[in-house]
């Protein structure tokens, strides 16, 4: 079934259509939503909540731009609302801590499998995993950030800041970062 049947069917509000949708973006948009939840349970949820949201509004796809990057963004709004509604976002870290922690530009060694700077991300409170997914994984600017989340964009920065330098603390103490010096760009293991 090409693409454009899919939408005409689920514009039809034809469940094959639907089930054909669901079936093949669903385990790329899992994936995103798996960056912003807390436990797989959480990323399922999110899921369906934003499918939900697509097939209800499949009809404001406009064709313009990529159908997969109209899902995605649908999903990634499902998220973040779904963690702003559980106040998830407000976890934060001890400043201390953050404070402390030295800032390094230098990178994860090229045979780390993403999944591992994933789940090493997944470690990081909420907030900063928030804003590291969205600005370094999704590509939105600090300012679009600021706007969905409710916060300053300055905030964001900040945020993104701590996080980059958390999840670097995080790839060290498990070994992952071992080679300071390399100049492979680590968050480049995320997308």
């Amino acid at each position: 079934m090409t693409e454009e049947a899919i939408f005409q069917g689920c514009l039809k509000n034809q469940a094959e259509a639907q089930r054909e949708l669901y079936n093949r973006y669903s385990p790329k948009m899992l994936a995103v939503c798996y960056r912003f939840a807390h436990n797989r349970e959480d990323a399922e949820d999110m899921l369906q909540e934003g499918f939900i949201k697509v097939f209800s509004q499949i009809h404001t796809f406009q064709n313009k731009g990529a159908f997969e990057g109209w899902i995605r963004r649908i999903i990634v709004h499902t998220c973040i609302n779904n963690l702003k509604k559980n106040k998830r976002f407000n976890e934060s870290v001890d400043i201390a801590y953050a404070n402390g922690i030295q800032i390094r530009e230098e990178s994860v060694p090229s045979i780390v499998q993403a999944k591992q700077v994933v789940e090493c991300i997944r470690m990081l409170p909420v907030g900063y995993r928030t804003v590291l997914n969205l600005y370094a994984v999704e590509g939105y600017s600090h300012k679009e950030i600021g706007e969905m989340l409710d916060i300053e964009e300055s905030t964001s920065r900040s945020q993104y800041t701590r996080a980059k330098q958390m999840l670097e603390d995080i790839l060290i103490r498990k070994k992952i970062l071992q080679k300071p010096k390399e100049k492979v760009e680590w968050l480049a293991a995320i997308r």
